[in-house]
């Protein structure tokens, strides 16, 4: 079992940048993929980030390529999302997720899920 509570949502204007922790609880974090999705009013789920176990694979959805780093540190069971030049588009509830196993985007192959955080970008 791994428990997941995101922060470090909030507030920020176009052009801004935030950054999201996920920390997690359970003695075998370092063992799951982590993920970031999320979902805006009236549209569905969406796949932002991944990192493999290790660190060593990360992934991104097109639309945050360049804009966005995911990074974890397994000692302090923690994955991040570094978010920079935030678009209004940005702007949607952002959910941590862990999987056991390699990297997907598709958000029903992950099993746990935070109960996300807020992220609004103002023009």
């Amino acid at each position: 079992q791994v428990q997941l509570v995101e922060s470090g949502g909030g507030l920020v204007q176009a052009g801004g940048s935030l950054r999201l922790s996920c920390a997690a609880s359970g003695r075998t974090f370092s063992s799951y993929t982590m993920g970031w999705f999320r979902q805006a009013p009236g549209k569905e789920r969406e796949f932002v980030s991944a990192i493999s176990w290790g660190g060593g694979g990360t992934y991104y959805a097109d639309s945050v390529k360049g804009r966005c780093t995911i990074s974890r540190d397994n000692a302090k069971n923690t994955v991040y999302l570094q978010m920079s030049s935030l678009k209004v588009e940005d702007t949607a509830v952002y959910y941590c997720a862990a999987r056991y196993g390699p990297v997907r985007s598709q958000s029903p192959e992950y099993h746990y899920w935070g109960q996300g955080t807020q992220v609004t970008v103002s023009s």
